[in-house]
């Protein structure tokens, strides 16, 4: 039955990579990876490992994980909201419209900063898709916007992992009491700083983004006219940003689960929205545009699905007992974990190996696995291995464009060929990443 499921999750696993060759939203196998797995335990009767490492009922185990997910789903969706409410009142756009130079390297350098630290507020897709926007705005001719969008697929995904709420795999490992805010801030923010600080010095030095861009042109004028701030811009975006940042200190204050202070954060953004104007003569009928229930209708519920059937079919991967060291039962990633230690002794070097697949697979997974073969009685809250699967994890995915979720969107907006970012930032991407790697694994001895 150990194949069985192994079987269901490889076939699974390889129809979510393979999702644009094979025309299949992700969300579908992910939802029957989860399922079917599950099933496959109940009928061969294998048993079930639980969280106090003892063997507990079928309902329970399924109860525990159903839980434990619910509140990273609860988590995204507060996020999520928020975040959209921001953005249908144009908030964003005061951020935007600091940004005046025309020259070349200034810019680069002025974007990268800003999505490095946007991203660790919102997250690496959303700040993504703001700045492909504000790139479309400033630069209108594709060709030269081009060479700009992988710097900032390259920050938001820096940015991201360093912080709690930047990145969905840093938010499981934090959701999960692997990490704490204070410890992943203080020893992720200068190699996040270094991984990105390496591709801009690359581009800086680049004959690409030398000299000035070309004035904007009278369309180009009129259409920022169009997109201009709102009366509720200022409002709303400090708002947003205030509810994201206070859910780390409801945590800290009230030791309560993040999701509760995410849910206080978006009850807070939605009785404002409810009371502000967005426009001098706002009526009923336009007070729907900037509703949340507008903007609860934007979320993107097949990523939501997305992560309910992989992180499901991971905890059945964590739950099927496969082994027993010690006389207690072992899950089957932790049998595989134990496995792996076998063979590469230096858990670092597993990690930065994890970090390369995330470049190729998609890193919600990689992370939920590695959740389930490292035990907490082993790997304690904020054991360095946590702090650097968080930065492996979450800026390995930048070598490649499809490996993480801001350059899948870059990708579909800006029709970026993959060959094209292999062939000019993979290289760009990877030394960054190293660099990053090599800042945290030198600065270990000032944590321990």
């Amino acid at each position: 039955m150990l194949t069985a499921i192994v079987l269901v999750f490889v076939i699974g696993y390889l129809s979510i990579v393979f999702e644009h060759p094979l025309k299949l939203d992700k969300s579908v196998p992910a939802l029957l990876m989860g399922s079917l797995i599950w099933a496959v335990i109940s009928i061969g009767g294998v048993e079930i490992v639980g969280h106090d490492h003892h063997t507990t009922t079928m309902e329970n185990g399924l109860l525990h994980h159903l839980g434990k997910t619910a509140e990273i789903l609860v988590f995204l969706l507060g996020a999520m909201a928020i975040v959209e409410l921001v953005d249908l009142h144009k908030g964003f756009s005061v951020i935007t419209d600091f940004i005046k130079t025309r020259n070349k390297r200034r810019l680069l350098l002025v974007l990268s900063i800003l999505a490095f630290f946007l991203s660790a507020v919102l997250d690496n897709l959303t700040c993504t898709i703001v700045f492909i926007s504000l790139l479309r705005k400033i630069i209108p001719e594709r060709e030269d916007r081009l060479w700009f969008i992988p710097f900032i697929v390259i920050a938001a995904n820096a940015g991201g992992a360093w912080s709690p709420i930047g990145d969905v795999t840093t938010t499981m490992l934090w959701i999960g009491k692997k990490v704490s805010t204070e410890q992943l801030i203080l020893r992720l923010f200068i190699p996040s700083v270094i991984c990105l600080a390496v591709p801009v010095l690359i581009g800086f030095l680049s004959k690409r983004f030398a000299g000035e861009l070309p004035p904007p042109t009278e369309k180009q004028l009129a259409l920022a006219g169009q997109q201009k701030k709102l009366l509720s811009s200022k409002a709303m975006l400090i708002a947003g940003i205030g509810g994201l940042l206070f859910v780390p200190i409801f945590k800290t204050v009230t030791h309560l689960p993040p999701y509760m202070g995410m849910m206080l954060s978006l009850g807070i953004v939605w009785l404002i929205s409810e009371y502000i104007h967005p426009e001098e003569n706002f009526d009923e009928e336009r007070k729907e545009m900037y509703s949340a229930r507008k903007a609860l209708s934007r979320i993107e519920m097949t990523s939501i699905i997305f992560f309910l059937g992989i992180l499901m079919a991971v905890a059945g991967l964590e739950s099927a007992v496969a082994s027993h060291h010690n006389g207690n039962p072992l899950g089957l990633l932790a049998t595989m974990a134990e496995k792996l230690r076998h063979v590469i002794p230096n858990q670092d070097i597993v990690v930065v190996i994890l970090g390369f697949l995330s470049a190729v697979i998609d890193n919600v997974p990689l992370v939920a696995a590695s959740m389930g073969m490292y035990p907490m009685d082993l790997y304690p809250m904020d054991d360095h291995i946590w702090q650097f699967i968080a930065y492996c994890a979450g800026t390995g995915g930048s070598m490649l464009i499809i490996g993480s979720a801001a350059g899948v969107a870059a990708m579909g907006m800006e029709r970026i060929d993959f060959i094209w970012y292999l062939k000019h930032f993979a290289w760009i991407a990877m030394l960054g990443f190293l660099a990053g790697a090599a800042a945290y694994l030198l600065m270990l001895p000032i944590f321990e």
